[in-house]
């Protein structure tokens, strides 16, 4: 009888455990034996949205340099798929040149574009709620950069688009995309290909700075050089 009380009085405590003890108790357990029973449901938010923001400004920075896109592997912008055919068939005829050209002027657009990503990333990091973060702070090394991308790709787009545009007809994509396509679709017999360059290049710019906010949350998320401010030390310290 005494043993059957106490369960039920453990399962009363549990069942009126409000938002804040249940955090608490979480907090506690993310927190670990390290010394970080004080880190708050809070700090954590503040902490992964933080790391976000410096991950969005520093791949913004980087992507945003001269040739920032052109020549990284992990990001520059060649023709899409679908015009694979259009560049090996303009090569063979000697044209490389004005697909070099195109390809250029394409990253040079991405870059010119990302001058301008880290305001509208930074935005929509706000919205990250405690949830998010507790579920993000023990989740695989890039969750926040998969939280960032889920939540906020459709507004980045939207918000992206007329910035692509505007940098494509400045670094003159726009002209030697044209005549690439116009010179291939002359050539008789071949399957008439005109790709939506903005669609194309809004994509490609955004991926290339998620790839590097990725990377950032890597860092800050296991490298104490990378955590730095107190909050990042605080809550990834603990990680």
């Amino acid at each position: 009888m005494k043993k059957l009380l106490t369960v039920l009085l453990v399962i009363s405590a549990v069942t009126a455990m409000g938002q804040s003890s249940l955090l608490n108790s979480i907090k506690k357990t993310v927190g670990g034996s390290g010394g970080s029973s004080s880190l708050s449901s809070s700090d954590i938010t503040a902490g992964l949205k933080q790391a976000l923001t410096l991950g969005a400004e520093k791949s913004a920075d980087r992507l945003s340099a001269v040739n920032g896109f052109l020549g990284d592997k992990a990001v520059e912008i060649l023709m899409p798929p679908q015009a694979q055919q259009v560049e090996k068939t303009l090569r063979s005829m000697g044209m490389g040149k004005m697909v070099d050209d195109a390809i250029t002027s394409m990253n040079h657009a991405a870059e010119d574009a990302s001058k301008s990503a880290a305001p509208i990333f930074v935005n929509a990091i706000k919205n990250m709620t405690v949830t998010d973060g507790l579920n993000i702070l023990k989740g695989p090394d890039t969750a926040a950069t998969a939280y960032l991308r889920h939540s906020a790709t459709p507004e980045l787009t939207k918000a992206y688009t007329p910035v692509i545009d505007s940098a494509l007809q400045k670094t003159g994509a726009t002209k030697y995309w044209k005549d690439v396509f116009d010179t291939y679709n002359k050539i008789p017999f071949v399957t008439k290909v005109d790709p939506n360059l903005s669609s194309y290049v809004t994509q490609k710019a955004i991926n290339g700075i998620f790839y590097y906010v990725a990377q950032e949350e890597i860092l800050i998320r296991k490298d104490p050089a990378a955590q730095v401010t107190d909050l990042l030390k605080k809550v990834f310290g603990s990680n």
